[in-house]
């Protein structure tokens, strides 16, 4: 691809860059809302399209080729087609990809999720993240037989209406369009790290459950100290309410046995999704065998039915079979948050460097931008935001990120434009080509003033 070192107008280079990309969201226009089919792949003037992927790389469907932070909404910790999940996808495939039966393939996948993740005494698959969360909640009102939920603003838990408030400033606890209020008026959105304002909320009891990313909102975009996780354990335990951590994203990416096992805090429930599936559709919710037994079949006894076509479906656990099996000593996660701490420590030289006021932040496999950091990093380490306000620390600039996320297109990489997931194929040379790039991309957006 020819690369370009600075544009007067990004707009203008991507769109002559990618007329095949182009091309495709013009037919795409003429079939789905908004010309994607998912809102965080929402690109102006227009989205990239992919053609193939491999390890750290991808390709786009113009022959391009690009360093990929996306890593499949953070699916994937290995890269792209990972050889021993492609072959086990392979294999299956050759018997069948869809058998309507149980088989033994489910049975062993389940078995890792329960050695795996420490709250993890049954297991119910789901087809998805959003799902299990859906499932959790449902769960937790069943079995303590209370109505309420309590959220943390800025968490996301998946698009269903039960949960899907408070994610987006102003981080009201509004009905989203098509969302009905009595639904809505059931779940508290509080702040996040506030643990007077959950012991207040607790202190009326009727909260069936609290839901929270472990790690923080937006895989920790706004970081959630170790203390807060476990006094929500204290408070929840004492009040009856449980505890349900949605590890979509942490789950086997921060530890083997996801946050839980770092931060030392067994909760009732875990959704689990992404790396679960080895970067096939698919989810989970685990937890207490006494919860998830309102989803057994019992004599004079209230059950969840609960159906799925693709629940377990035999690709997907064979994939998952795979990518747990090769994530349990704990060795990939070690080696994609050192990758990522080098990333971090070498963009944050870059943005000292070039005196731009941003900083990059993170603490497992992934980076961060704050845009609204004011004053530049002192130098490579220099990643705190301890101190900065949540909302500031959520807030989206969605001009310098689409502009940083053009620049960097035009000089092949690729990430969501504020957020970015790092695997073990980042290897030192990839980290290097993404520091040239980056620092290119930084001098672009300064000439057009975003910088």
């Amino acid at each position: 691809m020819a690369r370009v070192a600075t544009s007067p107008k990004l707009a203008d280079a991507y769109t002559d860059a990618l007329p095949a990309s182009r091309a495709l969201f013009e037919r795409a226009q003429r079939l789905f809302p908004d010309a994607v089919t998912h809102d965080n792949r929402r690109m102006q003037p227009f989205p990239l399209y992919v053609d193939r992927a491999e390890g750290a790389l991808k390709w786009d469907v113009d022959g391009h080729r690009y360093i990929d932070y996306w890593m499949g909404h953070g699916a994937l910790l290995f890269g792209h087609n990972p050889p021993a999940v492609r072959d086990a996808v392979r294999e299956q495939a050759s018997k069948g990809t869809h058998y309507g039966a149980c088989h033994a393939g489910e049975v062993e996948w389940g078995e890792w999720v329960c050695r795996l993740v420490p709250s993890a005494q049954r297991v119910r698959f789901t087809a998805s993240g959003t799902e299990a969360t859906h499932m959790a909640v449902r769960l937790a009102r069943a079995f303590t037989g209370k109505r309420h939920v309590v959220k943390f603003a800025g968490h996301f838990h998946g698009w269903h209406e039960g949960l899907e408030i408070g994610v987006r400033p102003p981080y009201e606890a509004e009905p989203e369009a098509g969302q009905l209020p009595e639904v809505v008026d059931l779940v508290s959105v509080l702040p996040p790290n506030d643990i007077v304002a959950v012991r207040e909320r607790l202190a009326r009891g009727d909260v069936a459950a609290v839901i929270l990313e472990p790690t923080g909102g937006h895989f920790g975009s706004v970081p959630t100290p170790a203390a807060f996780v476990h006094a929500l354990r204290d408070e929840t335990r004492r009040t009856g309410a449980l505890l349900i951590f949605d590890e979509v994203v942490t789950g086997f990416r921060v530890a083997p046995g996801g946050a839980q096992e770092l931060l030392g805090v067994t909760p009732d429930l875990t959704t689990l999704a992404k790396i679960l599936a080895g970067g096939l559709p698919g989810g989970a919710v685990a937890g207490r065998e006494d919860v998830l037994a309102y989803l057994a079949t019992k004599p004079n006894a209230k059950k969840i039915a609960h159906h799925g076509t693709f629940n377990a479906n035999p690709l997907t656990a064979a994939a998952g079979v795979a990518m747990l099996a090769a994530v349990a000593d704990g060795q990939a996660i070690r080696v994609a948050n050192a990758q990522a701490a080098k990333l971090r420590h070498g963009l944050n030289e870059i943005l000292a460097r070039e005196n731009v006021g941003w900083k990059i932040y993170g603490e497992h496999s992934d980076w961060k931008i704050f845009f609204g950091a004011g004053a530049p990093p002192r130098d490579g380490a220099d990643q705190s935001v301890a101190d900065v306000d949540w909302r500031r620390l959520d807030a989206k600039d969605a001009e310098r990120s689409r502009a940083l996320r053009q620049a960097l297109i035009l000089n092949g990489v690729d990430f969501n434009g504020a957020r970015a997931l790092v695997s073990t194929c980042h290897t030192d040379a990839i980290l290097e080509e993404t520091f040239a790039a980056f620092e290119t991309a930084i001098r672009a957006m300064r000439e057009e003033g975003l910088a």
